[in-house]
């Protein structure tokens, strides 16, 4: 179990901090705004789902996934594009309750599953 909760540490840090430092660093101009929106606004979200389907089926050992994606997500925006901007927590925030969110309903879905199939 500690391995695969290192191996999504991992990925975490590579979404959450090396995709914003890569658009930051390699993406210009009015292309660097519509590959922020992207990340903003589809792949962050859609992250932090993945995150929380994959904490809810052992929320014992990985209910802080979805917590260490939303502090990396917020460490590497004020990195790359601004210390102290308010809005980058109010992404946080949304990204942590998906997450949260989507635990919660994953964990009542796999045990619901694993009581009518048992394996």
């Amino acid at each position: 179990m500690k391995k695969k909760f290192i191996f999504w540490i991992i990925v975490t840090a590579a979404v959450m901090l090396a995709l914003p430092g890569l658009m930051a660093s390699f993406v210009k101009s009015d292309a660097g705004m519509a590959a922020c929106l992207l990340l903003f606004f589809v792949v962050n979200p859609i992250y932090s789902l993945v995150v929380g389907v994959f904490a809810g089926k052992d929320v014992g050992h990985m209910w802080s996934l979805p917590v260490i994606s939303a502090v990396l997500y917020l460490s590497g925006a004020w990195l790359f594009f601004g210390m102290g901007e308010m809005a980058f927590i109010l992404y946080a925030g949304v990204y942590l309750m998906i997450g949260l969110i989507t635990m919660l309903v994953s964990r009542k879905c796999f045990h619901l599953i694993g009581k009518k199939f048992p394996c």
